[in-house]
């Protein structure tokens, strides 16, 4: 199949789910979308549902039971999107932080053989995100200069979370290995990638603020991050990724 398969997380995204999805289908006839629900109370997944009708056989929906987490949820929907056999798997925020015009330029980047992850970059040349308070921008900035320094993973936005994969990369990593949620995921995500000899292309975003809802930043999420980053260097220097 040569399609691809954008994987859209979401906890209480009524307010954003709709727009985000709208766009995403604009970009092109070959893209799917799969809205990976964790039980959102807010009625996230009744906005799927009539969205389905809008775009038949393009859009699914994957409703859990409760809040499971982000990285749960990307494995979830890697799953689905390996056993329908999707060449390109991207991940992607509901928020409309990440850019949905910018999926053709990383799936692009698959198609054409110039890498195996592309990453979109929010530190690449530069920092560009817009409307977030100066902490947060110093947390995240911080947190990807700490976990190259660590890891020595040759990325500068190893957080980011709006990333294709080619499916070879899903199928060689190993999956059911991975127990990370949230920051840590991504990172665990790339460094494995990059482990295996994978080739990682970061191409420059910009990033904004979402406008609607709540984010789902933690403290416990940046603590996991943090320590998780160790555990992956020692485990690699032990064999054990």
């Amino acid at each position: 199949m040569n399609r691809t398969l954008v994987i859209i997380p979401t906890y209480n995204e009524a307010q954003n789910i709709a727009l985000a999805l709208r766009r995403v289908m604009e970009q092109s006839s070959d893209l799917d979308a799969l809205v990976v629900d964790d039980g959102s109370p807010d009625g996230t997944a009744d906005i799927v549902r009539r969205m389905q009708s809008d775009y038949p056989d393009r859009i699914d929906l994957l409703e859990r039971p409760g809040k499971l987490g982000l990285g749960t949820a990307y494995l979830a929907g890697f799953d689905y999107s390996l056993g329908r056999g999707y060449e390109v798997i991207c991940e992607m925020d509901a928020d409309l932080s990440h850019n949905p015009n910018d999926l053709p330029r990383l799936i692009e980047a698959i198609k054409t053989d110039q890498c195996d992850v592309a990453i979109g970059s929010r530190y690449l040349k530069g920092v560009r995100v817009v409307d977030w308070p100066l902490g947060r921008l110093l947390l995240s900035y911080g947190a990807s200069w700490y976990t190259r320094i660590v890891t020595r993973l040759p990325v500068y936005d190893v957080t980011a979370g709006f990333v294709a994969y080619h499916r070879r990369v899903l199928e060689s990593v190993k999956l059911g290995a991975i127990r990370s949620n949230g920051y840590s995921f991504q990172v665990e995500m790339k460094y494995r990638a990059w482990k295996r000899g994978f080739r990682i292309l970061e191409i420059p975003i910009v990033f904004t603020e979402r406008t609607e809802g709540q984010s789902k930043m933690s403290s416990a999420i940046v603590r996991e991050a943090a320590f998780k980053v160790w555990e992956l260097r020692i485990r690699s220097l032990f064999g054990k990724l």
